[in-house]
């Protein structure tokens, strides 16, 4: 693609004299000892000699902060970092069992409309939501995210993570919190933000289980917080899954579905965004390319990160009704 994809709608916030970028790992088996590893669904913590429940986090200091905290649920992408850090953010991703998908999904039964809602739960939140899996609270995603930030704060109080950490300490205040992730990532976002109410989700290149009731289930975050993102190439999107799910969540409700490449911020206020930027043709390159990457595999998104529900104009109707 030509230009690089503006995950956010409003421009990027300039530096102060003072502070500095900081990024920093941590291994999520050394934060905290309850963890443990999941080979039933290949989820360890050493593979191939090599670490692999390293955990990443980044912030600039030098850029006003924007009080929010962005949990990216894949594998971390520094060029994505960058510009969440550039736009205030704070910025983390958290290693837990979510290798579970290969396995899970030959399990499931055809006309099951509730196979993945709860494993993607117990994966999330570390409850007892599903017999297929096993994940106690210490592994699963809300927790590891509690102990990596309260880890933070004490190691690196000079980035001010404390700010994210609930009242009485035990937790994260989630309202401060952006869920995001691509593909896989972005539909545990959406599953979870469906639980709990965040700040704000972000789905690139999904979400998926097409086949679920979920998506339309009651939500604990409102429906204008939800924004997705995807090329037209992507197989999700010409099988007409991520569409599905789109209306599933109520996102026509803010909108008609607006391509990037032709038109200008804030889109109509959308929450539905698509590119036709050139991939080469290849679907695999779409699937990523709501993700900023390096060169030369650039893309251009929507600025889909800082705009907040409810801070620019009414959402602009879309022109007809929309079923599924």
């Amino acid at each position: 693609m030509k230009t690089l994809l503006l995950l956010l709608l409003a421009l990027t916030s300039p530096l102060l004299a003072e502070g500095k970028k900081i990024t920093l790992t941590a291994r999520a088996s050394e934060i905290d000892k309850r963890t443990k590893e999941h080979p039933e669904i290949d989820y360890v913590f050493t593979r191939k000699g090599k670490p692999a429940d390293n955990q990443f986090a980044s912030v600039d200091t030098r850029v006003k902060a924007s009080g929010q905290l962005v949990i990216w649920l894949m594998e971390p992408k520094p060029e994505l970092f960058d510009r969440l850090n550039s736009y205030g953010h704070h910025a983390i991703q958290v290693t837990y069992p979510r290798e579970w998908f290969a396995k899970m999904d030959k399990l499931r039964k055809d006309g099951d409309d509730n196979h993945f809602s709860g494993i993607r739960l117990e994966a999330a939140t570390g409850e007892d939501y599903t017999k297929l899996i096993d994940i106690p609270k210490p592994d699963g995603l809300m927790e590891r995210s509690y102990q990596f930030v309260k880890y933070l704060d004490q190691k690196h109080p000079d980035g001010n993570w404390k700010q994210f950490l609930s009242r009485d300490g035990k937790g994260l205040d989630w309202e401060k919190v952006i869920l995001t992730g691509a593909s896989h990532g972005a539909t545990t976002s959406a599953r979870l933000a469906k639980e709990i109410k965040v700040a704000r989700v972000v789905m690139l290149s999904g979400p998926r289980d097409q086949t679920e009731k979920w998506q339309g289930m009651k939500s604990a975050t409102p429906p204008e917080r939800f924004f997705a993102f995807t090329h037209t190439l992507d197989d999700g999107w010409k099988n007409h899954h991520y569409c599905r799910s789109w209306l599933l969540l109520g996102l026509h409700k803010f909108g008609s579905i607006v391509n990037v490449d032709e038109s200008k911020p804030p889109y109509g206020n959308s929450r539905r965004l698509i590119s036709t930027a050139d991939v080469g043709n290849n679907p695999g390159r779409a699937h990523s390319a709501s993700t900023p990457a390096e060169p030369p595999r650039k893309a251009r998104t929507a600025n889909i990160f800082t705009r907040m529900p409810g801070n620019t104009s009414t959402p602009t109707p879309s022109a007809k009704p929309e079923t599924l």
